[in-house]
């Protein structure tokens, strides 16, 4: 079967070329097409063992099937010049921790802290009663917010040098009950080299800076929640 495949930044540079087709076998995998690959361009096999790989516009595991007519886009960590990756991502579908988790590990990475949040069903009211939560529909300023996802790493990486790939990802659109709303995965080489701590400051970073708004879907109608927040000189990026 015949496959779409789209090269960015190093890897388009080394292949010297940008997008091609690729012919695999019937139920081949997303590794299946990387080794192909990798027979037909040698240049790529450094590359290659730290690509991104995305399956028609979205993140993909190796063991992941492969269509007739898939797009594969090959591209290096998404990152701001630091030496290990960093993923600022609005997806409007449910993903991957796991995925996260490998695109920010290298061979050197000892531990991974993750924060992850996830749609409340029920919420305790003040009255003692409880308030029940259908789903959540979250809407973003995109790209502002990915921009501000952006400083939030670099503010991490200035407080803890020694964190290595980082990944900040915030759904949008419409969440039932149990999905992942938010992921912070900040890896390191050691549990003590401030993977906890940037973990932490990275989620609380968000909920100050990142324009993102969530309403609540109930049983009463629907309640955009707001903060209280209000930005400050310093949250400027320079």
């Amino acid at each position: 079967m015949k496959l779409s495949v789209l090269l960015f930044a190093t890897l388009k540079d080394a292949a010297g070329q940008r997008k091609f087709a690729l012919e695999v076998a019937e139920e081949s995998t997303v590794a299946d097409a990387r080794r192909e690959i990798a027979a037909r361009f040698p240049a790529l096999q450094a590359h290659l063992e730290t690509a991104i790989i995305a399956v028609n516009r979205e993140f993909a595991s190796p063991e992941d099937l492969l269509h007739a007519d898939d797009e594969l886009a090959l591209f290096p960590p998404v990152s701001g010049g630091a030496p290990y990756a960093e993923i600022v991502w609005l997806p409007d579908a449910p993903f991957s921790t796991d995925d996260l988790i490998r695109q920010i590990t290298t061979p050197d990475t000892g531990a991974v802290c993750v924060f992850s949040g996830m749609v409340r069903g029920e919420t305790s009211a003040k009255d003692g009663g409880v308030l029940r939560t259908a789903a959540l529909n979250y809407e973003a300023y995109e790209m502002m917010a990915l921009e501000k996802m952006r400083q939030v790493i670099a503010e991490i990486r200035s407080q803890w040098p020694l964190v290595q790939g980082v990944a900040v990802v915030q759904r949008v659109g419409h969440l039932q009950v149990g999905e992942n709303t938010i992921v912070i995965a900040c890896a390191s080489g050691h549990r003590d080299q401030g993977c906890f701590e940037a973990a932490r400051y990275g989620i609380d970073r968000l909920k100050q800076i990142v324009p993102v708004w969530k309403q609540e879907v109930g049983t009463d109608g629907n309640t955009w929640v707001e903060g209280h927040y209000q930005p400050t000189e310093q949250d400027r990026r320079s």
